[in-house]
């Protein structure tokens, strides 16, 4: 597991233009290790993880929890055992939220299971804002006297949630789980419209469902969670990881589909793959648990906008704008998730992209090759996309800032090592 103390230092080097091939196993999804994790704190019986991917993310949640009180045992590569019987503290400190906005997590499970949550307020982010009070007002109308002061969140519920109506003004993941986790020990109905859609969401939907929550709904825009009085503990494996399995399709289609992927969830990925065909790569299914890559001759261009699921993913569009760089033509990509999330079009363009931006979307003219620099990982999903180009590029690229890497990809580098990559972890 990573020290979150110190975090992961230092820089990546690739050398590039090397051919890859060979298999890629995906890992444990990371949206879904989180909420999961924090899930536990909802029973005082033993939890059980599968799957669960070795990222700092991860080790933060870990950390978090611990903090709470919670017994925390690995088991096995990927095997995380829980079980919070007695607290140390209802409070999620800044030090350990402001490294990762998904500790807003504990929030509601806290709150539901304890009556009282002190939770740092998560701050900014760097691919835009991403305020908590969607969150907030949920909780407020599920009956929770929540102030906001000195940069904590103060939440209470001294007799209890209550069922509620939630109609979210807009859609948000970590709201849909918070309320989730809120409700199934609430007293009463609640409903929760304009409920995200994600896999991710179902993953814990299913989850909680396992340790006795009534859950209808979810996977629709419409999630009914009726309160129960007690949820016991569970053994859940963790869902693969639809993000990590797109950014190796890509990679995969940039070296003429000679890279297997194994865990792939196609099932998550419907949409993203007709966005692949429009281009000219099509997924094939080798059998339950391998998929090859198969790309026409001549690449072709396209227009293509982020959107919630079932739709592209915006944590998918750096990496396809990566690939989009060398395809011969106009593209272009609108994000319409995060107002900030091009900070890696200058890091492209120092590899020699073209790209111009104009308000929410980025005009993409093919280029021949990628050449090699040195360059910045701006955030989670930009640092694959810098990856993916440096493996592409003509010469040597460096990457700093990797911490933001080993957040979501398990042992990106060894993983590429495995395939060819000549790729080199240096400290600085």
């Amino acid at each position: 597991m990573f020290d979150i103390k110190n975090g992961t230092v230092g820089y990546l080097e690739i050398l590039g233009g090397e051919s890859l091939k060979g298999t890629v196993e995906v890992s444990g999804a990371k949206n879904s290790a989180l909420p999961d994790m924090a899930a536990a704190i909802l029973t005082d019986e033993t939890v059980v993880l599968e799957n669960v991917p070795d990222l700092l993310d991860v080790s933060t949640m870990r950390s978090l929890l611990a903090y709470i009180g919670m017994e925390i045992d690995s088991l096995r590569k990927g095997v995380l055992q829980f079980r919070l019987k007695e607290i140390n503290s209802l409070e999620a400190p800044y030090e350990l939220v402001s490294k990762m906005r998904a500790s807003i997590l504990v929030l509601g499970a806290v709150l539901t299971r304890f009556g009282y949550a002190k939770v740092a307020l998560p701050g900014g982010c760097s691919i835009g804002t991403r305020p908590v009070d969607l969150h907030l007002e949920a909780l407020k109308k599920m009956g929770a006297d929540i102030k906001v002061k000195h940069g904590f969140i103060y939440a209470e519920a001294p007799r209890g949630l209550k069922g509620a109506e939630i109609n979210f003004p807009k859609v948000t993941v970590t709201g849909t789980e918070n309320v989730m986790m809120a409700a199934v020990l609430a007293d009463g109905k609640t409903v929760i419209n304009n409920a995200a859609r994600e896999p991710e969401v179902v993953d814990l939907a299913n989850m909680l469902k396992k340790m006795g929550a009534d859950i209808r709904g979810e996977g629709t825009n419409k999630i009914v969670i009726n309160g129960v009085r007690k949820l016991s503990g569970t053994v859940h494996k963790i869902i693969p990881d639809r993000i990590e399995a797109g950014t190796f399709a890509i990679l995969s289609a940039l070296f003429d589909g000679k890279i297997t992927i194994k865990n792939y969830p196609s099932e998550y990925l419907k949409y993203v793959h007709r966005v692949f065909e429009n281009i000219g790569i099509s997924i094939i299914p080798i059998d339950k648990d391998h998929i090859a890559v198969r790309k026409r001759e001549r690449l072709r261009p396209i227009n293509v906008e982020t959107k919630e699921y079932p739709y592209f993913p915006t944590d998918l569009q750096a990496q396809l704008m990566t690939l989009l760089t060398v395809v011969d033509g106009h593209s272009s990509v609108t994000e319409n998730i995060f107002e900030n999330r091009f900070m890696h079009v200058p890091e492209l363009q120092r590899l020699g992209a073209k790209i111009k931006i104009d308000g929410k979307t980025a005009y993409i003219k093919g280029v021949k090759r990628l050449t090699g620099a040195e360059v910045r990982a701006t955030d989670l999903r930009a640092s694959a996309a810098m990856v993916i180009a440096g493996l592409i590029a003509e010469g040597r690229t460096v990457i700093y800032d990797i911490y933001h890497l080993d957040r979501g990809y398990e042992n990106i580098d060894h993983k590429l090592r495995m395939l060819g990559a000549k790729i080199t972890r240096e400290s600085l």
